[in-house]
């Protein structure tokens, strides 16, 4: 008779740390989620950028316009209207963008003034089109609002 309830004893013994690590467990997950007060949007941000550049890269007007600069380096500010409506109008709500479009021979770093904001940033060559070979980089400057 004392083995048996020996058995029992353990047996709840063990039912009850069981209990103990699931509570815990779940504790430390439910925390773990609210802890993360700034979430990565990295990819996100990058994903917006390349979809952004792949529409200037691939629009014959943008292209074009873009080749035909010839100024080393061109502002956000300065851009042609109708290429920044378009940057801007493709730029999600929880983000602030700008670029610049620098001449890739002279300026192939082709940036902005630091902000103190983490800053997100995607480039492409637009090289040439069927008349025209004058390498320019642009570069969309992204951070979170």
């Amino acid at each position: 008779m004392i083995n048996k309830k020996n058995k029992r004893g353990w047996i709840r013994i063990v039912e009850a740390l069981v209990a103990i690590l699931l509570i815990s467990g779940f504790l430390i997950l439910v925390i773990d989620d609210f802890g993360d007060e700034k979430k990565d949007i990295s990819n996100k941000v990058y994903v917006a950028e390349n979809a952004i550049l792949r529409e200037i890269q691939l629009n014959s007007t943008y292209r074009n316009y873009i080749l035909g600069i010839g100024e080393t380096s061109v502002e956000f500010k300065d851009f042609n209207v109708y290429l920044k409506n378009h940057i801007t109008s493709r730029v999600p709500t929880y983000l602030n963008c700008t670029g610049k479009l620098c001449d890739f021979s002279v300026n192939p770093v082709c940036d902005i003034d630091a902000l103190e904001k983490d800053i997100y940033v995607k480039s492409v060559i637009i090289a040439a089109n069927s008349t025209i070979y004058n390498s320019k980089i642009l570069k969309i400057f992204c951070w979170a609002v």
